[in-house]
């Protein structure tokens, strides 16, 4: 499920279809995503001390499922480029914690296949006495 927050910025639906279809773009690659519920804020940021352009950040945050505690935030002068930051480096990191998942079960699979290896040359060991 996707929640879209608006802080500090219009509710705008035209942002709200982009965030979502983006979002849901990143579910169908990642399906473990279908069962976690992906909050996304959008805000604007401008200093009232401080003359200066408008900072639009992004905060995606993915709460249960395999990739439960995932936060991402991202900021630029530009809603869209910002949208389209926060996705791509979502993409890097689902597809890093894929990695890492395989790399620890197949560390797992040789530390048991090599205490396996060493149990049965203890045996046949002391099965020759």
């Amino acid at each position: 499920m996707v929640q879209i927050k608006f802080k500090n910025l219009d509710k705008s639906e035209l942002a709200r279809s982009v965030v979502q279809e983006r979002i849901e773009a990143l579910i169908d690659k990642f399906s473990a995503l279908k069962k976690s519920n992906i909050q996304v804020t959008l805000e604007m940021v401008n200093s009232p001390l401080q003359a200066g352009p408008d900072l639009f950040k992004l905060k995606l945050h993915v709460v249960g499922g395999k990739y439960s505690g995932i936060t991402i935030e991202k900021a630029e002068s530009n809603l869209y480029v910002a949208l389209a930051k926060i996705v791509d480096h979502m993409l890097e990191v689902l597809n890093r914690f894929g990695d890492k998942s395989r790399v620890k079960e197949r560390q797992q699979a040789r530390k048991l296949e090599k205490k396996l290896k060493s149990n049965f040359i203890l045996e046949k060991k002391h099965s020759s006495f």
